[in-house]
């Protein structure tokens, strides 16, 4: 491996995530540390540093997407501390059960949190360990991280002002799923100089909603849906439907993360409710999936600003 560019961090990531870590590592004026790694027949999971950590600036670039990997990252990041970094930073770009931040009835795991501990766990650097969180569900869970690991909540505004602009032109709507985004939907609309719509839902069981109105007058207008996360995507479709029925000319789709379990993405395509939908890189599932459907946006450059600013 080349040495590190002058005052560059050593980037390492997880299986999943080489692709920004190494956009980042280029954003950031770094290189990035190799890793061996091999899988035994009983399924335990061999991985060795190959790259020299000692007093070195290190970022270790992987998202909690599911059990596997979050253990990949706290096993990384434990051996990195261990083997000399004198500054430990994690960029985890999703991080997983974030919806499971609060506990609803007795007894629930409040999986957001447990995570963070488990991370938080990760032993310290002498200078110090970060871990930066991009656009989170929920914000309060950077305040589940304890101890000497320093949360930094990164928001991909940028990112969703651009792609809501490409996609909506200069006359829109901006609109979200439920009225629990109206919030930050209203915030991103007075960016953009539009006005922000969003639906009223009525919980029919566990599993089911229905929508019983519209906020805003869309009627003949071009509308741009905006999400934190579109998982199975029954949210963004009913959402679509309702926007559609109250007279949208057009409706596109922008979120952070594209997290799109089995036939999601197809299922939502079917619809033929959507022209194109536009998601970040966040999560690799995303980035398996891209196509003229479904547009990807990198978050390196986001995140290597923020890297380079905290530092």
């Amino acid at each position: 491996m080349s040495a590190r560019a002058p005052n560059g961090p050593l980037v390492f990531t997880t299986a999943a995530y080489a692709y920004l870590g190494e956009a980042i590592a280029r954003h950031c004026g770094g290189v990035c540390g190799e890793l061996e790694r091999k899988t035994f027949p009983d399924g335990e999971r061999y991985q060795r540093i190959a790259t020299d950590c000692a007093d070195r600036d290190v970022v270790l670039v992987g998202g909690t997407i599911g059990e596997d990997d979050t253990l990949e990252v706290y096993d990384l990041a434990c051996t990195l501390v261990t083997s000399g970094a004198y500054r430990m930073t994690l960029v985890i770009p999703y991080f997983g059960y974030s919806t499971m931040e609060r506990a609803v009835k007795p007894g629930e795991v409040v999986t957001a949190k447990t995570r963070a501990r488990l991370l938080s766990a990760i032993p310290a650097a002498s200078r110090g360990n970060q871990v930066f969180l991009l656009d989170l569900h929920v914000s309060a869970i950077a305040h589940y991280f304890e101890g000497q690991i320093r949360p930094v909540h990164v928001y991909g505004k940028r990112i969703v002002l651009d792609a809501c602009r490409r996609l909506g032109g200069d006359d829109f709507v901006l609109a979200c799923t439920d009225a629990g985004r109206a919030k930050w939907v209203e915030s991103l609309a007075n960016d953009l100089g539009v006005a922000a719509a969003f639906v009223y839902k009525r919980r029919l069981d566990g599993a089911s909603t229905q929508v019983t109105g519209v906020s805003a007058q869309v009627a003949g207008k071009r509308v741009v849906i905006y999400d934190d996360m579109i998982r199975t995507g029954g949210s963004l479709i009913n959402a679509a439907a309702a926007y559609r029925d109250a007279g949208a000319v057009s409706i596109d789709a922008v979120a952070t993360h594209g997290v799109l379990p089995g036939d999601s993405i197809d299922r939502i395509r079917a619809t033929g409710l959507f022209g194109r939908i536009v998601v970040s890189d966040s999560h690799p599932r995303a980035v398996a999936l891209r196509s003229d459907f479904l547009e990807v946006a990198s978050t390196a450059e986001i995140l290597a600003e923020h890297l380079r600013s905290n530092r």
